[in-house]
């Protein structure tokens, strides 16, 4: 098979992964789960044929110089692919995300969208989406992008590695660049963009002390920051961004962030209780008085208790939301235990059941989050 068969399958079977290795079948995962394509196991010269037939020459080098690359992937007009091609034991590999065609609402999210409102009107500031690898940052801030770019008349920069979801200009004029295309780093393009008059920047991922300090620079001189981190949860969110930085800059980083941060918006796909495709869980954190406090006076493992307190404030713990969508039915309690950032605290609200009293309690909090609508959408 050759790399354009390889895709059509994939694209047809709407999977979201395709991994490609020596003496292995080319194998993707739909659903959440793995399925060979073809019984052919692949040998090392087979591999090597098939990153040669994806990857321009300047990636090529950089596979040879560093080990692996990564780049964007049209196949025709019918998909586009997140790429990565790398070397394991002398052989090269690769796995390619599937990246969606068009870019989904809130609704279909289940993001709340009320409770972002503020965040994506807001003037200066920094908005942080973590969560682990995979789990739908970059889709997250594709649709809050494109809502600023159908309601606002601002310059939008996006720094991205690499550039997934493409927007064209709607209200806003909107300039995307990619590393290792248009810019050697996050942080030189970071500083380059505060040179052309931008209102809104996202930085694919803030993954260095100089990208940080950028991206902070760039939030405290006026300009709305969207970032992404590989953290679980508000706490260590915040938690690890002060410790990117020196010891003796850590008591002026809280400070400055206490003022710089707008919200955190914590997400991870979990597998539905159907068995067929994943859903989103989101925590979200708005920067309040209270939260600010207890940024600068190190008392961060409090977070989450002000998150749970806050739901007028459109904020919602990723426990709460866990156990939202188990009274739903649509996901298990033991993805539920898995996700929870308390298991102890989880299972307790598990033995609790789904009480009126409890799912009353459960509905108002969501439809204090999403402004009405206390069921999200599954359509992730």
């Amino acid at each position: 098979m050759d790399i354009n068969e390889i895709l059509e399958i994939v694209v047809t079977r709407d999977a979201e992964d395709l991994h490609i290795r020596p003496f292995m079948a080319p194998t993707i995962r739909c659903h959440g789960s793995f399925e060979v394509l073809d019984p052919t196991v692949l040998r090392p010269e087979d591999t090597e044929r098939l990153m040669k037939e994806i990857t321009p020459p300047r990636y090529q080098q950089l596979l040879q110089e560093q080990g692996s690359a990564d780049f964007s992937y049209a196949f025709s007009d019918m998909a586009r692919f997140r790429t990565n091609v790398f070397r394991a034991r002398s052989m090269v590999g690769i796995c390619m995300r599937l990246i969606p065609t068009r870019i989904f609402t809130f609704e279909q999210l289940g993001l709340p969208k009320e409770s972002l409102y503020p965040v994506l009107q807001a003037i200066r500031g920094m908005v942080i989406v973590t969560g682990p690898t995979g789990s739908g940052k970059t889709t997250s801030l594709a649709t809050m992008i494109d809502w600023i770019n159908e309601n606002r008349e601002v310059h939008i920069i996006t720094i991205e590695d690499p550039i997934e979801y493409t927007h064209n200009n709607k209200k806003c004029i909107v300039t995307q660049r990619e590393l290792h295309v248009d810019t050697p780093s996050f942080a030189n393009a970071l500083r380059g963009a505060l040179r052309q008059d931008p209102d809104v920047i996202l930085v694919g991922e803030m993954r260095d002390l100089e990208t940080m300090e950028a991206a902070i620079t760039a939030a405290e001189t006026g300009h709305l920051v969207f970032g992404t981190l590989h953290t679980i949860g508000s706490a260590q969110t915040v938690d690890r961004i002060i410790d990117q930085f020196p010891a003796n800059q850590q008591e002026q980083i809280r400070a400055v962030l206490s003022v710089t941060l707008t919200s955190i918006i914590s997400q991870t796909l979990v597998p539905k209780s159907s068995g067929k495709g994943r859903i989103a869980a989101f925590e979200i954190m708005h920067n309040t008085p209270a939260v600010a406090n207890l940024i600068r006076e190190r008392k961060t493992n409090r977070l989450t208790s002000v998150i749970q307190t806050s739901a007028k404030q459109g904020m919602i713990t990723l426990d709460d939301y866990l156990i939202m969508l188990y009274r739903k039915n649509l996901i298990t309690g033991e993805i539920c235990l898995e996700r929870a950032q308390s298991y102890e605290n989880m299972r307790q609200m598990l033995l609790g059941g789904s009480t009126a009293a409890s799912e009353e309690a459960e509905n108002a909090k969501m439809t204090a989050v999403q402004g009405g609508s206390a069921a999200p959408s599954d359509e992730y």
